[in-house]
């Protein structure tokens, strides 16, 4: 893999005097997670669960964005909706905690249906 290829990424996550409460950083970002009410945890901030549904979600996005550009589509906005849920009577599997689904709606404005299909398509295959 040629060198401009490898993207390397890194974040780091600490314990807080309030169980449940972590202080986490990326680069010079600093942010509170906290755990599900159902841990024990406050609940009052992003849990570990709805930060993974943003990453997809804004992955989402600058993906869409950057295969319209490369294509020299019209994208004028996008917006993605995702939502997931996890049963714990009916777990994906018993070693690790998985999410039993996950929906992803993607709004586009600015281009056709056929081109709305090829981005949608693009994102899908990554």
């Amino acid at each position: 893999m040629a060198a401009s290829e490898v993207r390397n990424y890194a974040a780091r996550a600490r314990s807080t005097d309030t169980h449940g409460r972590v202080l986490c950083n990326v680069r010079n970002h600093h942010f509170i997670v906290d755990g599900p009410v159902q841990n024990g945890a406050p609940g009052e901030e992003v849990t570990p669960a709805e930060l993974f549904l943003t990453g997809v979600a804004a992955c989402g996005v600058e993906l869409e964005q950057a295969f319209a550009k490369a294509e020299s589509i019209p994208l004028r906005a996008i917006n993605v909706d995702i939502s997931g849920t996890l049963d714990r009577a009916n777990p994906v599997r018993k070693d690790v905690s998985v999410l039993n689904s996950v929906q992803v709606k993607f709004h586009l404005a600015g281009v056709t249906a056929a081109q709305g299909a090829t981005l949608i398509d693009r994102f899908k295959g990554r």
